[in-house]
């Protein structure tokens, strides 16, 4: 439930969907009368403070004027490991363009940052290749003192 609060569309299998739009929906509606006892009893339902906070903030007064269906289930067909039927559960104004927009945006500005960060990381590389050639010289050593410990012992 906190997941498709905070993302606005999760895939999950149609029974757990159906089970969480259930949820969701007793909490939207509960959250469109706002007050504080509505609040504090959301609070005692859900753990997640962020979540009951976007309910009251965010989701109540989007739907204020719906009586009721705040999200949709589509089936989106089966998971290929168990077969198990896969929904897309998603509020009903869920806008999937924007979305993919907002991804397209976030994606270009890590790729810039990736760019920033290019050089230090290939500090890092250069200092993981010196780390392993430390670590064959010690296996080297050690190899050797396991060498001369048998020769010792066969001497005795």
């Amino acid at each position: 439930m906190t997941s498709l609060i905070e993302h606005g569309r999760i895939t999950t299998t149609v029974d757990r969907a159906k089970e969480v739009r259930r949820h969701v929906e007793k909490a939207i509606t509960l959250g469109k009368k706002g007050d504080l006892a509505t609040t504090r009893l959301l609070l005692s339902r859900y753990p997640n403070k962020e979540a009951v906070a976007t309910i009251v903030k965010d989701l109540a007064p989007r739907f204020k004027t719906r009586p009721g269906g705040y999200t949709r289930i589509i089936k989106i067909g089966r998971r290929p490991g168990d077969t198990a039927e896969m929904a897309f559960l998603e509020f009903v104004d869920y806008d999937f363009e924007a979305k993919t927009a907002d991804t397209a945006e976030k994606s270009e500005k890590s790729a810039k940052t990736a760019k920033a960060t290019k050089a230090p990381a290939k500090k890092a590389v250069a200092k993981k290749a010196s780390t392993k050639a430390v670590a064959a010289k010690k296996k080297a050593v050690k190899k050797t003192q396991k060498k001369d410990r048998a020769a010792s012992a066969a001497r005795a």
